[in-house]
C-alpha cells in the first residue's frame, strides 16, 4: 500500500505523466500459488496450502504481471516495499477483518454461467 501512495504522490508532481496508463506493483512475475503460501506464511497458517483444481475461468489470462517500466521512467517510481513485507502489512489489517466464505458459492455461480473448464 505504501508504494501504491508513493506513486501517486509522485504523479502529483511528475511533468509529462498526465494521459497516461501506469502500473504500480512490483515489478516482478508472481505466481497465484505464491501469492497463497506467502500469505500462509506471513499470517502464521504455514499448514495451509492452496487448493489446485486445474480448472480456470473462461477469459482468464494465464501469465501477467505489471510492466513497471513506464511508472519509473515517468515518476521516477520505484518499489521499496518487498512482496513479502507488503503481505505482512495486509496480513496485519486482516487480524481485525471478519471474512464470510463464499467460495463454494462463487464457484457453483461461475459453473451455472458456464465460465469455468
Amino acid at each position: 500500500m505504501r508504494d501504491v501512495a508513493n506513486a501517486c504522490a509522485l504523479a502529483l508532481d511528475a511533468r509529462g505523466a498526465d494521459s497516461h496508463v501506469l502500473n504500480v506493483g512490483s515489478g516482478q512475475s508472481i505466481t497465484v500459488n505464491e501469492v497463497a503460501l506467502t500469505l500462509a506464511e506471513v499470517m502464521g497458517r504455514l499448514g495451509l496450502r492452496p487448493a489446485v483444481t486445474g480448472r480456470y475461468r473462461m477469459g482468464d489470462i494465464r501469465h501477467c504481471f505489471a510492466d513497471i517500466s513506464l511508472a519509473c521512467e515517468l515518476l521516477g517510481y520505484a518499489p521499496r516495499v518487498s512482496f513479502h513485507d507488503g503481505l505482512a502489512e495486509l496480513s496485519s489489517w486482516l487480524e481485525d477483518q471478519v471474512a464470510t466464505d463464499r467460495v463454494a458459492e462463487a464457484r457453483a455461480e461461475l459453473e451455472t454461467r458456464g465460465l469455468t473448464v
